[in-house]
């Protein structure tokens, strides 16, 4: 047995799954930038191979499901720091119990994977509500004369890739940026289109001449629609949780 550093990459933890099938048994799965070595543990260091990676992913498509592929990933976003093993031993069970194992709801290994999916999903559902787009100057990012909206966030699982084609889809004719201040990166969209590419807040260009009067507008709005006799802080903070409060234009 012996631990397995990776790259932090998807296919870096799938390369580690290929080694522990087809050389040693993996006593654990971590990132190498944060693993803790003990003088009682064996470890190394699995370099991410593409082939491999890919075998293992058509692996757990087709002997588990596409569901649990589409699970799986989800969990690796998370920022749950024993997401691998987790994972490592929802796969190693998954071959064995096939699609049925998402059935397996009182399964320790089965529920440690679900809960942290939930996490996941329920803040996607959270962002996509709580997104705040503001107009950044004319021609910002190289885009010609046309405004490109900017948007930031600070969300506890790695989501952006999640929430990206939703907006893409809803703002086609509209630029924009969702740029994710923890771990300094970025959704770049236009025409329905995205990427992800590194970003911080130093490449931001100045916000636009109308930016500071929208933003006004909007807390105005904000506070002629609440009926205070009915105000319910406890539902608000249940729905819009206080840690996404300083992004909010209408909470700040």
């Amino acid at each position: 047995m012996i631990d397995y550093l990776y790259d932090g990459t998807f296919e870096g933890f799938l390369t580690c799954i290929y080694s522990h099938y087809y050389e040693d048994k993996a006593s654990g799965i971590y990132q190498r930038d944060s693993y803790q070595s003990s003088l009682f543990s064996d470890w190394r260091v699995v370099e991410t191979d593409g082939k491999q990676s890919a075998r293992v992913y058509e692996a757990i498509q087709n002997k588990i499901s596409k569901e649990d592929l589409r699970r799986i990933y989800r969990v690796f976003l998370s920022s749950d720091p024993e997401k691998e093993n987790k994972l490592l031993n929802y796969v190693r069970l998954g071959f064995k119990e096939g699609s049925g194992i998402s059935l397996l709801h009182s399964n320790p290994i089965v529920f440690a994977v679900q809960q942290c999916e939930h996490k996941v999903s329920a803040e996607v559902h959270r962002l996509l509500g709580l997104v705040r787009f503001s107009a950044l100057k004319s021609g910002a990012g190289g885009n010609g004369g046309q405004e490109v909206l900017y948007c930031l966030i600070e969300p506890d699982h790695d989501i952006l890739e999640l929430i990206a084609g939703h907006f893409a889809d809803r703002l086609k004719s509209d630029p924009f940026i969702i740029h994710d201040k923890t771990r300094d990166k970025a959704v770049f969209a236009q025409g329905g289109n995205w990427y992800l590419s590194g970003f911080s807040e130093k490449d931001l260009p100045e916000f636009g001449v109308g930016e500071h009067e929208y933003r006004d507008l909007w807390k105005k709005y904000f506070e002629t629609i609440a009926i205070r006799e009915r105000i319910n802080p406890s539902c608000q903070k249940r729905f819009m949780p206080v840690r996404y409060w300083k992004n909010l234009t209408e909470l700040r």
